[in-house]
């Protein structure tokens, strides 16, 4: 990995952690994110030259913190100096940064941060929005794409957010247990938007994106410690588990994307698959079923597959249909679409995504399904038209290539009738 990649690594991974130290000094969203950018400015600047420093989230804090203390002194001469011990870089003051990170009663700066984003004064898709981008750092057009809007909405929701906070005093404390209990929904779907983020992540961009997949997982975990009992809370942790057991199965040596049935699932992660397999079932024995618990008993009849054939299509249905009932969406269903070409044909398929086109017309996967399935029927115009409507939204170079490949296959066809 080159320097730049490897610094654009660290700074992605300390984000988290030192934009919530930074939030802590300066009670304002804008305010903590300049400090970090600018810790980051000088991070690629020092950096190549004297390498890394000993605990990258401690550096950037510090930095952060004296270049935003130097920008107010900039703003205002009258301003009073900091004290000494603030700004002074004694050989202790990392170890000593780090240890105010933690707490007694809330342990984790980063899940701390999450909670106070989703704080209820704001509605539910602004609390998600913005804890995307503070937290994770995720950009504006990486958001968009998670929700399925264009930007310039995306980024009016986002500065709507940090508007309404900062006009409600929002508190930047770590909220006690009742709190946290309210406003579990929002950080679960952050996390799951958050892990989604990563693992959508091209073949070229899956090194760089994995800790995103990891960071995820870890936040899932740290909920679990604070609602051991929480049947969702497992659920989310099974999901993210499973899915990325199969990371190094999903793009093959070209950096070409390998569908779910034709992965070498000897490269599957074995301890995360039997980890997954082990919660979801610890989540459904609560008998309190909810939308990540589904779709984990979906991904776990997947993962007991030792070959694509034997995968239990029928199950996959029913876990599919319980889905709808739960999270009724288009998406839901034109992924049951799938395990129903299965059992009853592609024809039957095609009837079910048929009043979805409307919906999804600016969805990628829609018409990689309706193109796969039209080719499955040997119907090639119609296959055809899909696959050249997905191509248009394909969001990374791997999606784009997995397309021409089929076109390229209706092509070989065509000239072999020739």
């Amino acid at each position: 990995m080159t320097d730049r990649a490897w610094i654009d690594a660290a700074l992605t991974a300390a984000r988290p952690q030192a934009v919530s130290a930074l939030l802590r000094y300066f009670r304002d969203l804008d305010a903590a994110e300049e400090a970090f950018q600018d810790a980051c400015l000088r991070a690629l600047r020092t950096w190549p030259e004297n390498g890394p420093p000993r605990d990258p989230v401690a550096w950037l804090i510090f930095v952060g913190r004296n270049a935003a203390f130097d920008a107010r002194r900039r703003v205002s001469r009258q301003a009073p100096m900091p004290d000494e011990e603030l700004i002074s870089d004694r050989e202790d003051a990392e170890a000593a940064m780090v240890e105010r990170l933690d707490d007694a009663d809330y342990r984790d700066g980063v899940l701390r941060l999450l909670f106070i984003c989703c704080h209820p004064d704001l509605p539910a898709p602004q609390q998600i929005a913005l804890a995307l981008r503070i937290v994770s750092g995720l950009t504006v057009a990486e958001i968009a794409r998670a929700f399925l809007v264009g930007e310039s909405a995306m980024e009016q929701r986002i500065t709507r957010a940090k508007a309404k906070v900062a006009a409600a005093d929002v508190p930047f404390e770590a909220p006690g247990p009742v709190e946290r209990a309210e406003r579990l929904g929002a950080v679960l779907l952050m996390i799951y938007l958050l892990f989604n983020e990563g693992y959508s992540a091209s073949s070229g961009e899956a090194p760089l994106r994995a800790p995103l997949c990891e960071e995820a997982i870890r936040l899932g975990r740290l909920l679990l410690r604070l609602f051991p009992a929480e049947p969702e809370a497992m659920g989310l942790v099974a999901l993210m588990l499973l899915q990325h057991a199969r990371a190094a199965a999903r793009f093959d040596e070209a950096g070409e994307i390998v569908l779910l049935d034709q992965q070498d699932r000897t490269r599957w992660n074995g301890p995360l698959i039997s980890e997954g397999i082990n919660l979801i079932g610890k989540a459904v024995r609560h008998r309190r079923p909810g939308p990540y618990q589904a779709q984990a008993a979906i991904a776990a009849t997947h993962a007991r597959a030792v070959r694509a054939e034997d995968t239990d299509w029928a199950e996959i249905d029913l876990l599919y249909g319980l889905l709808e009932r739960l999270q009724p969406s288009p998406v839901v269903t034109l992924n049951r679409a799938v395990a129903v070409s299965k059992l009853k044909g592609p024809r039957a398929a095609l009837e079910m995504i048929a009043p979805l086109e409307e919906r999804l017309a600016g969805y990628f996967y829609f018409f990689g399904v309706k193109g796969a399935l039209h080719m499955e029927l040997g119907e090639e115009a119609p296959a055809r038209e899909a696959f050249g409507r997905a191509i248009a939204l394909a969001r990374t170079a791997a999606e784009a290539a997995h397309i021409r490949s089929h076109l390229d296959r209706l092509q070989g066809a065509e000239e072999r009738r020739a």
